[in-house]
């Protein structure tokens, strides 16, 4: 597995932008209209990492539970399936592999319930 990136819940996506950008130093990466809102990345511009900004609107429903007040780190495989079954296979709860907003994944949380995606390269 290798981190793809981290989603942080916004609740003021343009402000949030500003701040990476304009403050930070991050570069916008990509745009990916889900419904009526954008989730937009934000990283640095020599590096593959990034935050996707997620509004707190598009997860008005929040089918896994995730906490939203605390960030999900997405993590990329090769291959979801047998990510997934060697997860479970040491014990790990994971959801089933599914379509979550046009991206296949699945989730497992840890030991503290903070919950972690994993979607194919």
């Amino acid at each position: 597995m290798k981190v793809g990136y981290v989603v942080l819940y916004v609740t003021d996506e343009a402000a949030c932008l500003r701040f990476w950008t304009e403050q930070v130093g991050m570069v916008e990466k990509g745009r990916i209209q889900a419904g009526p809102v954008d989730v937009v990345k934000v990283g640095f511009a020599d590096q593959d990492f990034d935050f996707e900004l997620v509004p707190l609107a598009l997860m008005q429903d929040n089918p896994d539970g995730l906490d939203l007040a605390t960030p999900s780190i997405a993590f990329r495989v090769d291959d979801l399936a047998a990510t997934r079954d060697a997860l479970v296979a040491k014990g790990v709860q994971a959801t089933e592999v599914g379509d979550h907003g046009g991206i296949a994944s699945f989730a497992f949380p840890d030991n503290e319930n903070r919950w972690f995606a994993v979607i194919a390269v």
